[in-house]
């Protein structure tokens, strides 16, 4: 049996995006900046981002502040629905609201949303070969950090419905050989100022 070391997975929600998503608005470019700021003392081996635009300039800001860390884009840590539940796996009292939910997207991405986020889980999660530990940091979207969580919790697969990470908020999550998957931190806003924080967030719970 090989030895494996800790790995140790960093997760942010792209920084805030203009109306039409084609891009950072001028808090996110902020808030990427602050993130990276953040990480600087941290040893990450690779920053992983997916390949909309938004994603894309946030993993830039973010590497610009940090010392030579190479980009690597994926689709795996794109924006997708992770996990389509049948109405039968939900809590009878929430089943309509989330299927309500899930049905503004389109069907069909279905099948390619269950195979990214299976690709997700076997690249992103569990021990590392070595004794060494690893850092990595995914940029990624709400939907990815959330399946993520829920995977490390070992929640139902339907339960990455419900949670919610704000724009440039840090997770991060501990997978140590021969120990439960532990999470550090999530939704951590520490880095930014009180005006910078819970975008991205549901509405009515913004004044948090």
């Amino acid at each position: 049996m090989g030895v494996a070391g800790t790995r140790y997975l960093y997760l942010a929600r792209h920084g805030e995006a203009t109306e039409d998503e084609a891009g950072l608005s001028e808090r996110g470019r902020r808030q990427a900046a602050l993130l990276g700021e953040r990480l600087r003392g941290v040893p990450l081996a690779v920053v992983h981002h997916g390949p909309l635009p938004r994603a894309r300039e946030t993993a830039e800001l973010i590497a610009a502040e940090l010392d030579g860390v190479p980009l690597r884009e994926s689709d795996v840590a794109g924006d997708y629905v992770p996990y389509w539940p049948a109405e039968e796996e939900l809590p009878v009292d929430a089943a309509d609201t989330l299927l309500g939910f899930l049905a503004q997207f389109p069907e069909e991405e279905c099948e390619r949303g269950a195979a990214l986020a299976a690709e997700a889980l076997a690249e992103f999660t569990g021990t590392v070969d070595g004794e060494q530990d690893r850092h990595e940091l995914v940029v990624t979207h709400n939907f990815l950090v959330s399946w993520l969580v829920r995977d490390a919790l070992d929640a139902p697969e339907w339960r990455w419905l419900g949670l919610n990470h704000c724009n440039a908020a840090l997770t991060v999550l501990r997978y140590a050989p021969g120990r439960p998957t532990t999470v550090l931190c999530c939704n951590d806003m520490r880095h930014l100022p009180d005006e910078l924080r819970w975008t991205g967030f549901p509405g009515e719970l913004a004044h948090l």
